[in-house]
């Protein structure tokens, strides 16, 4: 018989491998049947995700967790509609976008629609055995986050789906309304924004990267 603390922690190892394991699919069928439990391991397993996609837009951790919360909501209101016909990740991040936008708009209402080829960021692997390296990978996606949260919210919005979360265009479009040839636009426009703001505030950082 195993110590109680061994085969709890057995245990828990064991649900965490199963959480993994089982599909965004078949965890909204699990929550639409009335397990409420799936649908917080779909929270579980976005949370994060979603709360950086959040800060990216209002630029105020109070607020992230605001609208990251009222984004699990809605998406918990609304999952009887939810089709399949995108990934739920992509339908997710529509409700965080739109989430999000309706927050700014409280506060200002002049705010509009946002919807008014290339090297990828590089970033850092954190499963990186080398001590010395993950700290400089550390340090350099920490320059990353603080040069991105300079962009305006539109661009750091779709930085971070393109090149963070590895969000495709077609589901860029999706996420935030946008037409192909307006996402290219706008990434292609944010990206040297982004480069501005590396060269002007982390030039240190940057020549020590390479």
């Amino acid at each position: 018989m195993l110590p109680t603390s061994v085969s709890d922690t057995t245990n828990t190892l064991k649900a965490s491998y199963m959480a993994a394991t089982i599909t965004d699919e078949s965890l909204i069928q699990m929550a639409l049947s009335g397990r409420q439990s799936a649908f917080s391991m779909l929270v579980k397993r976005y949370e994060n995700y979603v709360f950086t996609l959040a800060l990216r837009f209002v630029k105020n951790r109070e607020d992230a967790h605001e609208v990251a919360q009222d984004s699990f909501l809605r998406a918990f209101r609304y999952l009887p509609d939810f089709r399949g016909e995108a990934k739920f990740s992509t339908w997710l991040y529509r409700i965080v976008f739109t989430t999000a936008l309706n927050h700014l708009r409280k506060k200002n209402p002049d705010i509009r629609s946002l919807d008014d080829e290339t090297k990828p960021l590089q970033i850092p692997d954190q499963g990186t055995p080398d001590g010395a390296l993950t700290l400089e990978q550390n340090d350099r996606n920490k320059s990353l986050h603080q040069a991105i949260a300079h962009l305006s919210v539109d661009d750091a919005g779709i930085i971070t789906l393109f090149y963070l979360y590895e969000q495709s265009l077609d589901e860029i479009c999706d996420i935030m309304g946008l037409t192909m040839t307006n996402a290219k636009t706008k990434l292609c426009r944010a990206r040297q924004r982004l480069k501005s703001v590396l060269d002007d505030k982390f030039a240190a950082e940057i020549k020590e990267w390479r």
